[in-house]
């Protein structure tokens, strides 16, 4: 946040040409851009690619040498820098570690191996990523620095995938990165002519994308060019068949043509680069070897991707256990043939003896029921970050029948839910393709294309309605949805296919340690074995843990919490009544935070307990005592975290009941929900009396001081948005005071002693405050102005000269009024020509009111900053964008019933003209300047106007108010106000500033009446010294109402020239 708001926010011209930025404390290390969330910057934690990687206090070294290295600087800017043509928010992505050394790593092995080199092979090598490591970026990155080789004279690239949903996710990438590969020609091919075309129309250039399924056995050549590289996404699948295949049938030979002979064969020239995150011997034969590998373990250490939690329930839903067995032999006979996923699926046998076991009602209506279980527990316990889950069935027919037995189970998860934002949608959907023989009604569930893609988006966003996703081969494979947290699997997978649908939870995602694999057919010890061959895991513990060992942690940290307790009986949560569970969770909380140490060990391991629990939640193996237990330590954990930080990390993942609990126990005893009081002060009056003496009855010390603390923190905060010198003072003393706190004696007594005397002088500090806040009004001054008296008084201090009081209110006025003047200029603290008039106007105004001589660089710096510090939040409460319409002229409504509104209003008119006056009237303004005529009803008006220094008239189109466009208000500069029903008793002030407000901004500011309308129109005003004589004698007053007989009620009046 203080990078990509405050930094980018006030001082805008540092990242005018930043590439990107750097954290750190010295110890943890990590990059990222202007635009990136905190979860996505990474360390840089290898200074060459065949290094260790490194941690720790190393790690600052690392980065130095590894990112900072001249060379390596330049080439990450140079090339490594993405932004995308277009985009609906900011975005710019710089390069991971592992993604700059593949990159560097296949270039130089491609321009090794090109044909364009006598002894070239045209084998540029194989990269190994991980799934989820960011191929495609790197693919992307890969094809900028090709482009740009002289060598290669502008190479033509083409993009092979295998399925067409991979090749959808690669070609919007590629598609919005034509400035950044630096070709013009980027483009889906849907055809092997059409390819064909753009190769032979073109000797360099073009980047086309293109699925290995639309090569035929036509093997006519397309190009012999030596500069074309083909560049093959998950090379693994058939883009390595290059051999003929000869099979035996019951209707003789076949000959089959591999899609990748038919490729080389038509490309016979071309270099060929072989991406994938589960590679074989036959992509190492036909793309080269491994240039570069990154692994799932490596990706795991360095926080690109999730670790994976496997849970068996196969045993669950498998009422004969010789069908367990059938399945293992079905595993065991694919294994000995060394068959691959195509060739298993031809041996329709074998498939339909497995559809059948899977298929079987008794079984789908088990699996069900269990589903729904699991599900809803981990959604009760909050063990999901936002409930998206995927179930993976074995076919079709298969999928549509436990559909069907879900929804007979709970038929509200068919119904349409979404907001006003969302398009409405069920909780579970079928996800796959219509087929010419589906019944109307699957049809019907399954919709159209673009149905799909509606879908598609809907369950990537964690706010949909959409959270159950049935699927058979669709979405398995590069989809990510980095929310999901939770895959089902129901279906025969194995080795690459395997590794690819597991990984689908391990993306990256707030709040989401882990991801969960709960397999229901018995997939664990083929897992292991795809980890190993494919995933470069020799050790499959480091990457996918058993649920079993979730269940031993959290077993582990519940006997640890309960030590910590064993002076603090908690009986009373489960067995007292509903105040007396709440009272324990108070008193428990209360009981942690008794020392530092103490705290601090307490919320470590209740947050392991948490992440642990969330993965296991449903287990069996967790008793019901235990898990009374663990919700009791994580209410204590959310009840201390909303004291200390304001909201719980993890509010929406718990327990529902116990969140009830802590929502009610932080109500009891007259003490607000604290989550909210940061979240919305205006409606709360946090220096109130009324609210200190809540503060005040509150029995508990240490939540008290808590509390206390959060909302000092609150109230300065607010307060230093429009007093900066008087804000950080305070924030000094009450630092101080925390300080104190924290060093506090673990001796009960002497404990005791020094929280009744932190809690003391934190109330007297709210007092301060307060007293500060309106200490404006005995001075004559505006809330705004106190800033700059407070500056020009504490400079005079600091360099021991005496200034009189009464030259000192007249100067703070005066600067005020001069900054408010410079800064209406939107950018006009980045422009030095505004800056430099701002330091010429002070030493004049300063000169003028003869303020003894200091050094006028100082006292500018001060008046700057509080400057800058006040227009920054004003700037901020106005940043509301408004719909721009046509000018209109003023008009003015009937007066409210409401006797008690301030300002009344009559039936609309247009403004008044000077002609409709007497000449004295006039001359009296010099006939040139709008004139804005208001008044007050009684002395508490006339107080605050004079106080705060500003007069308001209310906007809108409702009854009882006044609606304007913004020029009638640039134009007026007078205000001549007189009290309602005394027109003799006129005052005349000048109009310096407006400014459109809320209702809860003049309640900030002690706006007399108890029922303020919405918005308001507010004037800032300066007195002026003016004989009103003249004017009384004239009867302004009075004829106005001789004009329109509504303004014996009040009416302000615009009178224009």
């Amino acid at each position: 946040t203080q990078l990509t708001v405050r930094y980018r926010r006030d001082i805008p011209d540092l990242f005018r040409y930043n590439a990107f930025v750097v954290i750190s404390d010295g110890v943890n290390n990590k990059y990222g851009t202007l635009f990136t969330k905190y979860e996505f910057f990474y360390a840089w934690r290898k200074v060459e690619r065949t290094d260790k990687a490194g941690d720790g206090i190393d790690s600052l070294h690392t980065m130095m040498q590894g990112l900072f290295r001249k060379d390596r600087l330049l080439s990450v800017v140079k090339d490594f820098i993405y932004f995308p043509d277009t985009s609906k928010s900011e975005q710019k992505i710089v390069c991971r570690y592992p993604q700059f050394f593949a990159t560097c790593r296949l270039y130089e092995n491609i321009l090794e191996h090109s044909h364009i080199n006598i002894h070239g092979d045209g084998k540029g090598g194989t990269y190994f990523g991980a799934t989820g490591c960011g191929k495609s970026l790197t693919m992307l990155f890969l094809a900028r620095m090709l482009m740009r080789c002289r060598n290669l004279a502008s190479p033509t690239i083409v993009l092979i995938t295998d399925r067409t949903d991979l090749d959808d996710q690669l070609s919007r990438l590629f598609l919005n990165a034509k400035q950044f590969i630096g070709d013009e020609v980027v483009s889906n091919v849907e055809t092997r002519e059409e390819l064909g075309t753009k190769l032979r129309g073109r000797n360099s250039g073009g980047v086309f994308l293109t699925t290995i399924q639309k090569f035929s056995e036509k093997n006519s050549l397309l190009s012999d060019r030596a500069n074309i590289i083909c560049i093959s996404d998950e090379a693994h699948r058939s883009q390595t068949n290059i051999e003929v295949t000869v099979r035996v049938t019951d209707k003789g030979l076949k000959r089959t043509i591999g899609f990748a002979k038919i490729l080389h064969d038509s490309l016979p020239n071309a270099t060929y680069v072989g991406f994938t995150g589960t590679p074989v011997d036959s992509t190492i034969d036909v793309f080269g070897g491994v240039v570069d590998a990154y692994t799932m373990t490596e990706s795991v250490a360095d926080g690109i991707t999730r670790r994976i939690v496997y849970e068996g329930r196969a045993a669950k839903v498998f009422a004969d256990h010789s069908q367990l067995e059938a399945i293992e032999e079905y595993y065991r006979q694919c294994a000995e043939q060394g068959a691959n996923e195509y060739q298993i699926e031809e041996s329709k046998k074998a498939v339909t003896k497995m559809n059948k076991i899977l298929g079987d009602p008794k079984r789908l209506s088990m699996v069900a029921k269990d589903f729904v279980s699991h599900y809803e527990k981990r959604i009760e316990e909050g063990a999901s970050v936002c409930g998206k889950a995927m179930f993976v069935c074995s076919n079709r027919e298969i999928a549509y029948n436990l559909y069907q037995q879900i929804i007979a189970l709970r038929p509200d998860w068919e119904r349409k839910v979404g907001s006003q934002d969302q398009m409405p949608v069920e909780r579970i959907r079928l996800v796959m393709t219509r087929e010419k023989d589906d019944e109307q009604k699957l049809r019907d569930l399954i919709g159209s294309e673009d149905d799909r893609r509606e879908l598609d988006v809907a369950f990537k966003n964690p706010e949909s309605n959409f959270k159950i996703a049935i699927v058979v081969s669709m979405w398995i494979t590069g989809f990510d949805v980095p929310c999901l947290d939770t895959i089902y699997i129901d279906k025969p997978l194995q080795k690459h296919t395997l590794i690819q649908t597991i990984s689908r939870v391990n993306r990256v995602y707030e709040g989401k340690d882990k991801g969960l694999v709960v397999d229901y057919i018995g997939i664990k010890s083929n897992m292991n074995n795809a980890l190993k061959q494919y995933a470069g895991i020799d050790d499959t513990a480091d990457n996918v843990e058993n649920i079993e060992q979730c269940v031993t942690m959290v077993k582990d940290e519940l006997d640890i919490l309960r030590r910590m307790f064993h002076t603090f009986d908690y009986s009373q949560f489960f067995t007292g009544t509903p105040l007396q569970q709440l009272e324990c969770l108070k008193l428990a909380a209360e009981f942690v935070q008794s020392t530092e140490v103490m705290q601090s060990h307490f919320m470590g391991h209740a947050r392991r307990l948490k992440s642990s629990f969330n993965l296991c939640s449903s287990s069996d193996a967790i008793t019901a005592n235990e898990r009374e237990d663990i919700h009791f330590f994580i209410g204590v954990r959310s009840i201390i975290f909303k004291l200390t930080k304001g909201e719980a990390p993890d509010a929406s993942q718990m327990n529902r009941k116990v969140s009830q609990m802590i929502t009610e126990a932080l109500q009891s005893d007259g003490v607000e929900e604290v989550a909210q009081v940061n979240a919305n002060t205006k409606d709360l009056d946090l220096l109130s009396e009324e609210y200190m003496q809540r503060l005040q009855k509150l029995a508990l010390p240490n939540t008290k001081v808590k509390l206390m603390e959060r909302l000092l923190r609150s109230v300065i905060t607010d307060f230093k948005k429009v007093n900066k010198i008087k804000g950080v003072d305070f924030t000094k003393r009450l630092n101080a005071l925390v300080q104190r706190y924290n060093d506090r004696s673990d001796n009960a007594v002497f404990a005791a002693e020094v929280l009744d005397e932190v809690a003391s002088k934190m109330a007297e500090l709210f007092k301060e405050v307060h007293k500060e806040k309106k200490s404006f009004r005995d001075l004559g001054i505006t809330y705004e102005e106190k800033a700059f008296y407070d500056i020009l008084k504490e400079i005079a201090h600091k360099f021991g000269f005496e200034y009189p009081e009464d030259k000192l209110l007249k100067l703070a006025a005066a600067v005020k009024k001069m900054v408010d003047d410079k800064s209406k200029y939107t950018d006009w603290a980045n422009r030095s020509d505004i800056k430099a008039e701002l330091q010429m106007d002070l030493i004049l105004i300063l000169a003028e009111h003869g303020y003894p001589p200091v050094p006028q660089d100082e006292v500018f710096k001060e008046i700057f900053d509080q400057a800058e510090n006040f227009k920054k939040y004003e700037q901020s409460a106005d940043d509301v964008p408004t719909k721009e319409s046509e000018p209109e002229v003023v008009h003015f409504f009937k007066d409210s019933a409401d006797a008690s509104v301030m300002m009344m209003a009559a039936e609309p008119f247009e403004c008044y003209k000077w002609n409709r006056f007497d000449d004295n009237i006039v001359d009296y303004f010099g006939g040139d300047k709008t004139v804005l005529v208001g008044c007050y009803k009684g002395k508490k008006y006339l107080d605050w106007i004079l106080s705060n220094r500003i007069y308001n008239v209310r906007l809108g189109n409702t009854k009882g108010s006044a609606e304007s466009y913004a020029e009638i208000f640039d134009k007026t500069s007078i205000l001549v106000l007189y009290e309602l029903g005394k027109s003799n008793k006129l005052s005349v002030f000048e109009i310096i500033g407006h400014k459109k407000v809320s209702k809860e901004e003049l309640i900030k500011l002690n706006y007399p009446n108890s029922k303020p309308r919405k918005n308001y129109m507010i004037f800032n005003i300066v007195p002026l010294d003016m004989d009103v004589a003249p004017l009384e004698a004239s009867h302004l007053i009075e004829k106005l109402v001789d004009i329109n007989a509504n303004n014996s009620k009040g009416t302000p009046v615009f009178i224009e020239p």
